[in-house]
């Protein structure tokens, strides 16, 4: 759809004529679908496992659900469309990530991890500010001049910039350990104790069981008059 439209490569494009744009029908449903699946992130995110950025998260998700209404009310959608497909690049290569994590594709898992890193840190710390910051705070104010909604959503995607630079900084650190580590290390935002401690209490007691006589068959010199290896020993 973006490769079709002018402000693609020119976001000057997406002040001209404003507010009289049409509203293009694939502009309309690429709106709704990723308004729902924002919606459903916020939701989900309640019976989700609770990580330490839980806070975070929750701000991210009412932000943009509120950017993306905002926008769409106002008639910014132009300008919406290229933030929304600047935030779905680097996605896509993290749930790939965690779908070669889950194959136990330790190395492919690694690979893609570190390729997101690069293209969540060129595209949220680069491109966004450079190209979606540049058009909103400047272009927009020299094309149209001030009015209160230009405010209103230059704030809310200023605010996304602060979030994208808080996860930049665990990205950067998870990446480091990665590198010096072989492998991607334990996800900094995880903060899931249970699961750790039934993690050791499985390795406790395998190793408990793995060292105590069981059936008669362990230990050195075995127990009830039998050697261990030998056939009766088995057949018992």
């Amino acid at each position: 759809f973006l490769s079709q439209t002018p402000w693609l490569w020119n976001t000057r494009q997406c002040w001209s004529g404003y507010p009289y744009q049409p509203l293009m029908p694939d502009l309309h449903y690429y709106y709704i679908v990723e308004l729902s699946f924002y919606w459903s992130l916020m939701f989900s995110q309640f019976i989700d496992i609770k990580r330490k950025d839980f806070g975070i998260m929750f701000t991210h998700h009412i932000v943009t659900v509120t950017l993306i209404t905002f926008s769409y009310v106002t008639n910014l959608t132009r300008v919406g469309t290229l933030t929304l497909c600047l935030h779905d690049a680097a996605d896509v290569v993290l749930e790939a990530a965690k779908m070669a994590n889950y194959c136990k594709c330790q190395k492919l898992s690694d690979l893609l991890f570190l390729t997101f890193a690069i293209v969540f840190i060129v595209s949220r710390l680069g491109m966004y500010p450079l190209w979606i910051l540049n058009t909103t705070l400047f272009e927009l104010y020299e094309a149209l001049g001030n009015f209160p909604a230009l405010w209103v959503f230059n704030v809310l995607l200023v605010i996304l910039q602060v979030l994208h630079c808080f996860w930049s900084y665990l990205i950067i650190k998870a990446a480091y350990k990665a590198i010096s580590k072989g492998k991607v290390a334990k996800d900094d935002r995880s903060d899931i104790e249970s699961s750790s401690d039934e993690e050791e209490t499985v390795l406790r007691s395998k190793t408990l069981h793995s060292s105590i006589t069981t059936n008669g068959t362990g230990g050195a010199n075995g127990t009830n008059g039998y050697l261990t290896g030998g056939t009766c020993s088995e057949e018992h």
